[in-house]
């Protein structure tokens, strides 16, 4: 479980302070919560995002314990190390919105016609309850020549998850190699 740290202050002075030592800036916010700034080390934030298998991941602050999801981050432009990240409070129950994930399965043929697999949403927007929100859209392009495109329209309907992302908008596509 990760663990984290509450910032007592939130002036530059500081922040500039736990950076150096190694701290991830983070807020954390939720409905009918009050917001939380937060700091964690950078290193094990990173292993705990990199390793999760769930949309949501457990984190403990200071104590208190919660279930997570990233909604932004930011990156420093020129290293891209993370500066600060934007976290919300998965509430059973709570209809919210949440950006899930596109993973391209299988092998495409346009693969052997000089062609690579494109995703062009790495994330979807959807709107639900985090119990009914999937952890990925796994979009199969085994069948997809050069050329071809996966819109959200293709993709299969989940109950009690509303698709925020227009249905003509193309997710995955094969690309032809230049």
């Amino acid at each position: 479980m990760l663990e984290g740290i509450i910032r007592k202050s939130t002036d530059k002075q500081s922040t500039k302070t736990l950076r150096r030592d190694g701290y991830l800036i983070a807020n954390i916010y939720g409905k009918g919560f009050e917001n939380i700034n937060a700091a964690f080390k950078m290193n094990e934030y990173i292993r705990t995002v990199r390793k999760k298998e769930t949309l949501a991941f457990p984190v403990s602050i200071e104590g208190k314990e919660m279930n997570l999801v990233v909604q932004s981050y930011e990156a420093h432009a020129v290293t891209g190390n993370l500066l600060h990240v934007d976290l919300m409070v998965a509430q059973p129950g709570v209809v919210t919105t949440y950006n899930v994930p596109v993973v391209p399965v299988g092998e495409a043929k346009g693969l052997k016609n000089k062609g690579l697999v494109h995703k062009a949403k790495p994330r979807l927007t959807v709107k639900g309850a985090i119990e009914n929100v999937p952890n990925t859209f796994e979009i199969d392009v085994t069948e997809m020549d050069t050329g071809d495109s996966k819109l959200v329209r293709d993709l299969v309907a989940i109950p009690n998850v509303t698709m925020l992302d227009a249905d003509r908008v193309a997710v995955v596509s094969i690309i032809k190699a230049k």
